[in-house]
């Protein structure tokens, strides 16, 4: 330490000494010497604690990549042996966290940084019950990525794997007892198989919160977000986006009923779930070429045009990177290009699963992702090189503040870039479309595709956490599982399982997020605030001008804006430092989240959908579901829940 002192004397002078004492006296008139001292030794401490953190997450993230990246028994043996040990080492430094009065601190990042690691996670727990967390959660998570079904047509071939395989079943079937006979046998494999250790998962993740000092998993992941109302905020959002979500799911039944005919999709009911192109209907692209507002409009087929142009998924990853650097933002690193797995390998089983991985020693980044060359995957492509731009960005500060400034916030990033890839502007720009430019019914062809995209991802995405808050709560108990999720799903997203259900089954769990222990509320957030983003960029790129119909929202392309690069970079380098609506103001204006930036988007295509339900006279909304999900027991247990207490006698 003492070298640094005269480094400090010698280097800079008496001026820049002077400058710290000057600093030093004003900062500390008026404040207790004792306090000061005790700062000053947290401060010491807390550096100290962060670079061993940082060296924890580094071990950690590397035998979780061997085991994802490569799933075989002694791997996952080895990533559970390394993360008992790395739990002692955390518990250890928590008690020793815990010594400090850091709430009584002066300096507010000080103070951040104690907050954030006075919280241990599920390290808290003893080390048998922490092993068996781990092994529940792996179990759910290798039974996911390894889950396979039969061959609708050739019922001795069982090796049909989730990627590639039944994701193309559900993207080009359109016979809909092969989509019910995929959906049923994924539903039995991945989610029913996983009720076990779910419950077990639940039992411990509660214990592991409570010993970090919240009520529940529910109350912990809500934490993250730092706002007291953040549940009020999601149902307020929900609200203001649903009649445009009633006005599309109106739309799409009708299309889906003049194709399947009314046996199959009712008029007023909720959408059967396996015929919306995708496994668990969370988004709706796949059934486009279908159900499109202007279908003699020539669909200009975007994937088509990448094979015939030869693309890899090594280009369709240099395009992003390329994207981001006009922008003025940073390349990806070299170990990046050599460490990342971008191609579904054929020697082992790996999690297909895309994900983008920090690991913490500021230089080593990847991707892993089974690519496909089409249009989805260039936009999912640039999704997780958004997460790797985010941690590139931040990689200078404490470790403890890398992370996004919420959870959806990590989302958003790379979901802003894709908007303005996914412009018919860009793809000209890029030779992905030639031909005329876009008059109006191309324009509602096109937000029609973004909205089976975004829109309707909005309930799905609500549906998954207020389901498992309900469960973390205990308001949903085990023997209610699959009831409470389906009544959920059919209530707020208005879509029914295409078969009955029953408490043999359990199908939230045949969503990768719920095996894999993943919080959903964040993509909802990260929906609602990309359109927050990409208007402000927008505005700066000065692609976008309120009521110009010159400059629309949909038209913009914020490609080679050194301006919106620069506002983009200056939020994500704050990292997690300052909480959640600083760094929304940095780059917005705004400190709360709101559904305007998307209603603005989407205001033609609602426009639109109204006059066109109109003119065909769809019911708006749905009626419950004749499907049996719940008993009757349970719907009468439902039922009187719903109901307000009756008043009072005086």
């Amino acid at each position: 330490m003492s070298k640094v002192k005269t480094m400090l004397k010698i280097g800079g002078g008496a001026v820049l000494l002077a400058a710290i004492v000057a600093v030093f006296v004003v900062a500390t008139q008026g404040r207790d010497p004792d306090l000061e001292a005790l700062e000053q030794e947290g401060r010491e401490y807390i550096a100290q604690l962060d670079r061993a953190a940082g060296a924890r997450k580094n071990r950690a993230s590397l035998v979780e990549w061997a085991y994802t990246s490569n799933i075989t028994e002694a791997n996952e043996e080895q990533r559970i042996q390394v993360q008992l040990e790395l739990s002692k080492q955390e518990k250890q430094a928590w008690s020793e966290t815990k010594m400090y009065r850091w709430q009584d601190f002066q300096d507010f990042t000080l103070r951040r940084m104690f907050k954030k690691y006075s919280q241990l996670g599920v390290a808290a727990l003893p080390d048998e019950k922490y092993k068996l967390l781990m092994q529940s959660v792996s179990g759910m998570e290798s039974n996911y990525a390894t889950s396979k079904i039969c061959d609708y047509k050739n019922t001795t071939k069982c090796d049909l794997s989730l990627e590639p395989e039944i994701t193309e079943i559900f993207a080009k079937s359109q016979d809909p007892e092969e989509l019910k006979n995929a959906w049923v046998q994924w539903h039995a494999a991945a989610g029913a198989r996983a009720r076990q250790n779910f419950s077990q998962y639940v039992q411990l993740d509660n214990e592991a919160a409570q010993l970090n000092g919240f009520k529940d998993v529910a109350d912990w992941w809500l934490s993250e977000y730092e706002v007291p109302d953040f549940e009020q905020q999601l149902a307020k959002l929900w609200e203001d986006v649903k009649p445009l979500y009633q006005e599309l799911h109106a739309y799409v039944r009708k299309r889906l009923r003049d194709k399947y005919g009314e046996h199959v999709v009712s008029a007023k009911g909720p959408i059967p779930a396996h015929l919306l192109g995708n496994m668990w209907a969370q988004t709706w692209n796949n059934i486009e070429s279908f159900t499109r507002p202007y279908p003699d409009k020539k669909e200009i087929d975007i994937t088509k045009t990448m094979k015939d142009k030869n693309y890899t998924p090594l280009k369709m990853f240099q395009m992003s990177d390329e994207f981001f650097r006009s922008l003025n933002l940073t390349a990806m690193p070299e170990k990046f290009w050599k460490n990342s797995i971008i191609e579904k390998p054929t020697d082992r089983e790996i999690v297909c699963h895309a994900s983008a991985w920090d690991f913490y020693d500021g230089e080593d980044f990847r991707i892993k992702m089974c690519t496909t060359v089409n249009m989805e995957h260039l936009r999912v492509v640039h999704h997780e090189m958004g997460h790797v731009q985010y941690y590139l960005q931040y990689r200078d500060k404490p470790v403890i503040f890398r992370a996004g400034a919420n959870p959806g916030f990590h989302e958003a990033v790379g979901d802003t870039i894709a908007l303005s890839v996914s412009s018919p502007k860009h793809l000209r720009r890029v030779g992905l479309i030639s031909g005329d430019a876009e008059d109006e019914q191309t324009e509602i062809n096109q937000l029609y595709k973004m909205g089976i995209d975004k829109i309707v991802f909005l309930p799905f995405a609500y549906v998954l956490d207020l389901f498992r808050y309900s469960v973390f709560r205990g308001t949903t108990t085990p023997e209610d599982y699959n009831c409470h999720y389906w009544r959920l799903r059919d209530e707020l997203q208005g879509v029914e399982p295409p078969v009955n259900r029953t408490e043999e089954d359990f199908d939230a769990a045949a969503k990768y997020h719920v095996s894999a222990d993943v919080e959903y509320a964040r993509y909802y957030v990260s929906f609602i605030i990309q359109f927050q983003f990409h208007r402000a960029l927008c505005q700066l790129a000065g692609e976008y001008v309120p009521e110009d119909l010159t400059k629309k929202l949909v038209d913009c392309d914020i490609y080679q804006s050194v301006n919106a690069g620069n506002a983009l970079s200056n939020m994500l380098k704050m990292g997690s430092s300052k909480p959640w609506p600083d760094a929304m103001e940095a780059l917005t204006g705004q400190r709360a989240m709101r559904a305007d930036g998307l209603l603005e988007y989407f205001r033609p295509l609602q426009e639109w959908l109204h006059a066109e339900n109109q003119r065909t006279g769809e019911y708006i909304g749905w009626e419950p579901s004749k499907m049996q999900y719940c008993t009757q027991e349970q719907r009468a247990a439902l039922d009187a829940k719903a109901k307000p207490e009756p008043p009072h006698e005086s």
